[in-house]
């Protein structure tokens, strides 16, 4: 036990963990020259195309240290995206320390600052080291600095490295041993161990990653999950190296997986906890956190046949990414389908194109919402997922959504506009500080309903890439919220219903009615579309009817043969409309996303 070393490293998205990563893996020699690849912990197509860590990758490293004792370095490799901070605080609760990796050319940023936070509350040792150091535009000096100032380490405690060309590597695998304290646990007590993934195996079933803190776990050991309740053989355990290693017993502090031959998804759920049957521990292990969706989307199928295919797929995905939820709905244009609560936009945009890719299943998302509080005259508290599920309005007190506190930070020259944006999006102004005379740190309360279209899309434009951001949730407040639908032709499409700060009401709903126009084909009859607020229409557009030449056929004679074709063409048309049904194409419900473009 006194050999293994536990660790995770944490930045900024785009500071180079995973290529740090890499090195870390060739240095100690985890991998071969032939297996040598840019982004190795990676597994995923999206992950190497985006070039960002989507999931927490876990691996078992050999070191040799210059006191010739051999150490088992377990290191995981988390996400640096705001989205996906549910991913690093999972990793934070099975390590002992961790490499806060910043990048010598950007400087700390907000989501640096953010896992920096998670780390100190979870009581770990933390490695500063200074990346990316051969870049030409790279302030050694400035960057320690701010690292001295952020966590208040001497600057010989800062490791200078890069990760493109292994510099400094060597001494950062030298203080992860000497720095980072060995595993703490009773090798004799009842066993405790925490899953902190798990991956869905089509031939082996659910396998589960998990580090014990307490007791031994054998082959053929008849474990118990915690939580569930549920009994298994231990059919394989062994450790993650590049390749899983199978092994016949593991111990206090390793970092391991289980195969189980489950095959049901929800039997196993990450944060539970693993003992023995015949000698179980008495209490789960504490500190992993429940997360919470920020953004909720329906999931349709294309093709309602689907429907089933699409919750095994679901199931499946949510196994490999927790903080994915979701439940059955329905909808009147668009059929059987899931309610699925995101921690962001981004990881949104990751499940859909994981579902589209790995499970070949063609999907329609309705427009993103935030979750609402909605209190009636009588008191009583109603949650809103959906716009959908809001009360009658005259029996609503009133409606509050969520605040978030957001941090940007960014150079002096992009203050002014991002101050702008930041009001467009009803922010208001909390705090300003200088971290440097370089980078300013702005803070912001606004509302979570704001950011979740394009906020992040627009800052990253106006501030030409130089800002970062990081959000976290702070409370309800009272808004002049309403719902707005969209009707074709008198009827509600539930699909683009929406809630909405009564200002912006009007904006919107005229966009989404121009943009609709565009995208919905002419029919025999004239299509409205419109934009409500319960009775009242604030927007309207028209889509007029493809018509036949009625009259091509009269040549001559008196006016009156052609009123009557008209006539008669005009009455049809009418009925037509009565019971026509306007076909919505699916381009139509993925536009709403894009409005701004």
């Amino acid at each position: 036990m006194k050999n293994i070393r536990n660790f995770c490293i944490i930045a900024h998205i785009d500071h180079g963990k995973s290529t740090l990563a890499d090195r870390l893996l060739s240095t100690t020699g985890t991998v071969s020259q032939r297996e040598e690849q840019d982004q190795i912990l990676d597994d995923m197509d999206i992950e190497r195309e985006r070039g960002i860590t989507i999931k927490s990758h876990a691996i078992q490293m050999q070191y040799k240290h210059t006191d010739n004792v051999d150490y088992i370095l377990n290191l995981i490799d988390t996400p640096g995206h705001v989205d996906f901070s549910y991913e690093v605080s999972r990793s934070i609760a099975a390590c002992e320390g961790v490499l806060l990796i910043v990048d010598a050319s950007q400087g700390i940023q907000a989501q640096t600052i953010s896992n920096l936070y998670l780390a100190l509350e979870n009581d770990l040792e933390i490695i500063p080291v200074l990346n990316k150091i051969d870049m030409p535009g790279a302030m050694i000096e400035e960057v320690a600095d701010q690292i001295i100032d952020l966590i208040g380490c001497e600057r010989e405690e800062i490791l200078e490295a890069s990760g493109k060309t292994g510099q400094g590597v060597e001494k950062i695998l030298e203080a992860v041993v000497e720095r980072i304290p060995a595993p703490k646990g009773d090798k004799d007590a009842p066993l405790q161990a925490m899953i902190f993934d798990s991956v869905f195996n089509s031939y082996r079933g659910v396998i589960a990653y998990f580090r014990i803190f307490n007791g031994t776990l054998k082959k053929k050991d008849k474990v118990k999950f915690f939580n569930t309740g549920q009994n298994y053989f231990a059919d394989e355990i062994g450790v993650l190296e590049l390749n899983p290693l199978e092994k016949k017993e593991l111990s206090v502090g390793d970092v391991g997986y289980i195969i189980t031959g489950v095959k049901e998804s929800k039997e196993i759920k990450v944060g539970d906890t693993i003992t023995l049957q015949e000698n179980p521990c008495e209490e789960a292990i504490k500190g992993f956190e429940d997360v919470k969706p920020m953004v909720f989307a329906g999931i349709y199928p294309i093709d309602s046949d689907d429907y089933e295919d699409l919750r095994d797929s679901i199931e499946k995905l949510q196994l490999n990414d927790a903080s994915l939820v979701f439940e059955p709905e329905t909808s009147i244009a668009l059929g059987f389908g899931f309610r699925c609560g995101f921690l962001g936009m981004l990881h949104l945009e990751i499940i859909q194109e994981r579902l589209e890719r790995e499970y070949d299943l063609g999907i329609i998302i309705t427009t993103p919402q935030v979750t609402y509080d909605c209190f009636t005259t009588k008191g009583e508290k109603v949650v809103i997922h959906n716009p959908s599920d809001l009360p009658d309005p005259s029996t609503i007190d009133r409606i509050e959504e969520p605040y978030i506190k957001a941090q940007v930070i960014t150079k002096p020259e992009f203050i002014g506009s991002i101050m702008n944006l930041c009001m467009e999006k009803r922010g208001v102004l909390t705090n300003q500080v200088y971290l440097s005379t370089s980078r300013v740190e702005i803070t912001f309360e606004m509302p979570m309903a704001e950011i979740v279209f394009d906020f992040y899309d627009k800052l990253k434009s106006i501030s030409k890439g130089y800002a970062s951001f990081d959000y976290y949730m702070t409370d309800f407040k009272a808004g002049n919220l309403v719902r707005m639908d969209i009707k074709l032709n008198g009827d509600n499409v539930d699909a683009f219903s929406t809630m909405i700060h009564r200002d912006k009401a009007y904006n919107f709903g005229s966009k989404l009615c121009k943009k609709l126009r565009e995208l919905i084909p002419k029919q025999q009859f004239v299509i409205a579309i419109q934009a409500a607020i319960g009775m009242k229409i604030i927007a309207r557009e028209t889509i007029s009817a493809m018509r036949k030449d009625v009259t091509a056929k009269c040549y001559g004679g008196d006016i009156s043969r052609k009123r009557k074709l008209l006539e008669k063409q005009k009455k049809g048309k009418k009925k037509m409309r009565q019971f026509g049904k306007v076909e919505v194409p699916q381009k139509a419900f993925l536009a709403v996303l894009k409005l701004d473009d």
